[in-house]
């Protein structure tokens, strides 16, 4: 059998026309695995700062915490002093007298 040169271009272009169609294939597949990597990147750096975020804010709620606790403590030393010396030195009764009259 002999080979024509137009039968002979026709089947080293469909050959180059199956490579390049994986080539095109496996470019489309590598674009899509970045635009994945990248996306799932940008999800890994968001749950980073949202962790950063929220443990800033529980440092914050703890010092408020520890600050209301010791304000709590003091006055309910403030009322315990108080009823303390309430109970050694009773409050002055005054006999009952009428309405009050105001000049």
């Amino acid at each position: 059998m002999i080979l024509t040169p137009a039968s002979h271009d026709v089947v080293v272009l469909s050959v180059t026309d199956r490579n390049l169609t994986r080539m095109y294939v496996i470019f489309v597949v590598v674009i899509a695995l970045v635009a994945g990597l990248l996306f799932l990147l940008d999800r890994a750096l968001k749950a980073v700062q949202q962790g950063r975020r929220r443990r800033a804010a529980g440092v914050r709620l703890a010092a408020a915490t520890a600050l209301a606790e010791q304000a709590a403590r003091q006055r309910r030393a403030t009322a315990d002093a108080s009823a303390a010396l309430t109970t050694v030195l009773p409050a002055i009764q005054q006999a009952e007298q009428g309405p009050r009259h105001v000049a």
